[in-house]
Parts: C-alpha cells; sequence; structure tokens
C-alpha cells in the first residue's frame, strides 16, 4: 500500500481528533449519581456492638458468619474488612466521654459520591450506579487491583486464596434496595445505630442532633466532605480518629485528583501504536522512493 504525504497528514489529523477525545476526562459513571443518593446514618453513640449487622451482611452475601456474634471476646483484636466479611464492628477504648469509655464503630465501603476505585478501574468493573451503589462486575475485573491503592478507606479486598479470584466489598445491599428492601445491616439493627434513607434527608437529621444536644456530640458529620463525600455519614461523641476513621483525608473528590493522568491510558493502549505504525509506513515507503 502506497502512503502518500496527503494521505499521512489526513491520518494524523484523525489522529488528532482522537488524541483530543480520549484527553478529555470520560464521564464515569461515579460523575452520574447525585449527592442526593441512598445513604446511611451510623450513630455510634447508639451502637451497642450486638454485631447483629455483620450476620445479617454475611447471610445476605452468603458469606457464613465465621465469628459468632454474642463472642466479647473477637474485640480484643483490631479487625478489617476482608473478601468473608464485608462489614466488622470493632471496639475503642479511647472514647473517653462514653459511658464506660468504649465505643463500637462499624466499617464497611463508605460508597463515596465520586469514587475512587470506579475512577482507577481502567475495565470499570467497579461502577457508580445511578442508583447509588459501587458496584463490582467480576466478569470485568482485570485483576490490576488499582481499585485497592486508590481506596482511601482501604476497603476493596482481593482474593490471594483462590486461583481465580475477584474484588470483594460491601455492595450497599443493591440487589435489595433494587427490590424496596433495607440493606441487611440497617433492617437487623436494634438499637436504631443505622439510619437508611437520602442523604441529604440523613444531612439535615445529623445536623438536628447535633443541634439539639451539642453537649453529646462532635460538631462534624464524617462523611459529609471526606473524599468529596461518602454515602455513609457517621456521628459521634469523641473525636473521629479516637474511632479509627481517617481524618486526613482531601474534601475534593478523588477522581479530580487523577483523571489528567488516568485519560492517557487509553491514548497509550489504542491510539499510540497505530501512529507508530503509520509513521514507520511512510519513512519505509520515503526511502524506497529515495532508492528508486
Amino acid at each position: 500500500m502506497t502512503l502518500s504525504r496527503r494521505t499521512f497528514f489526513k491520518i494524523n489529523a484523525v489522529g488528532a481528533a482522537a488524541l483530543a477525545g480520549a484527553a478529555r476526562p470520560a464521564e464515569a459513571s461515579a460523575r452520574m449519581a447525585s449527592h442526593d443518593g441512598p445513604a446511611m446514618l451510623v450513630d455510634t453513640t447508639r451502637c451497642i456492638g450486638c454485631r447483629g449487622c455483620e450476620t445479617a451482611c454475611a447471610e445476605a452475601n452468603g458469606n457464613g458468619a465465621l465469628e459468632l456474634p454474642g463472642d466479647d471476646a473477637i474485640f480484643d483484636r483490631h479487625r478489617a474488612t476482608d473478601p468473608y466479611h464485608y462489614t466488622v464492628v470493632n471496639r475503642y477504648a479511647a472514647a473517653l466521654s462514653a459511658p464506660g469509655g468504649e465505643r463500637f464503630i462499624k466499617t464497611q465501603c463508605m460508597h463515596c459520591v465520586e469514587p475512587a476505585c470506579a475512577s482507577a478501574c481502567p475495565a470499570k468493573a467497579l461502577e457508580k450506579t445511578a442508583a447509588g451503589p459501587v458496584v463490582y462486575h467480576g466478569e470485568r475485573c482485570l485483576g490490576c487491583r488499582y481499585c485497592m491503592m486508590a481506596c482511601p478507606f482501604d476497603i476493596p479486598k482481593f482474593e490471594y486464596s483462590k486461583p481465580i479470584a475477584y474484588i470483594k466489598k460491601c455492595s450497599f445491599c443493591a440487589e435489595r434496595q433494587s427490590r424496596g428492601l433495607l440493606p441487611a445491616c440497617a433492617e437487623v439493627c436494634p438499637s436504631g445505630a443505622l439510619q437508611f434513607g437520602r442523604r441529604e434527608t440523613l444531612l439535615e437529621e445529623a445536623r438536628k442532633r447535633i443541634y439539639d444536644r451539642p453537649n453529646d456530640y462532635v460538631h462534624h458529620i464524617y462523611g459529609e466532605a471526606e473524599a468529596g463525600g461518602t454515602s455513609w455519614l457517621y456521628l459521634s461523641d469523641t473525636p473521629f480518629e479516637r474511632l479509627g476513621l481517617k481524618t486526613d483525608l482531601s474534601t475534593t473528590p478523588y477522581p479530580a485528583l487523577t483523571d489528567t493522568a488516568l485519560s492517557a491510558v487509553p491514548v497509550v493502549m489504542t491510539l499510540w501504536p497505530p501512529l507508530l505504525m503509520g509513521l514507520y509506513t511512510f519513512a519505509r515507503e520515503r526511502k524506497e522512493e529515495r532508492h528508486e
């Protein structure tokens, strides 16, 4: 095939247009969810540490409860979520203002309004759905684990023990929500520590509790601004750092900090090779013309 100078410049023009399109940050599904999606308000002053939420979560996801509720010895060690426990409850003795000097706190995926995990995933295996929850599509996963590095809350976990491994995390009971049901953890909470609803409504409820009882709460709603905002919101009567929550997070959505770098990935993978091939073909034909 003869590649004329005119044809070569046409290819370059098309490539430049494609480059401009690829360089624009894609409107990822993380941008689609509004700030008033489904959310959960966690009032740590009401949590009694029964761990019923753990059992309900395990049953809803077919994981099985590996540690039985009622065994207080479980609180002697700090636990993180893992591929078999999408939510865990830990006890913190540092809550000096609490009765008995201890507080319990539930940990799970925070379902960020604009999640870093979904933004970092090159295969879109993690998706911020229009309904609100951040869900995982195992059939799309490449196993790169970029989501694990991107998440500011260290939530996605990889099944290292399995030959065919997937990422595991709380789905905010997306399937239950689609059927009009409460998330499993909120449905069984006996103390009212978990309240499910729309995010803006829960923020108003949290502000009201702080206003009505200013001496009983830290004057901050954790998750309102952390990482650009999350769907899980926390109230506490003790500093959040004493409850194991990260307090050094940016208030800017994390995808906004990485869009420029990530937009180069499709360019390098899809546009650069054919562009180099075009340059090689053009140079080879010029060389043959000079030889003739």
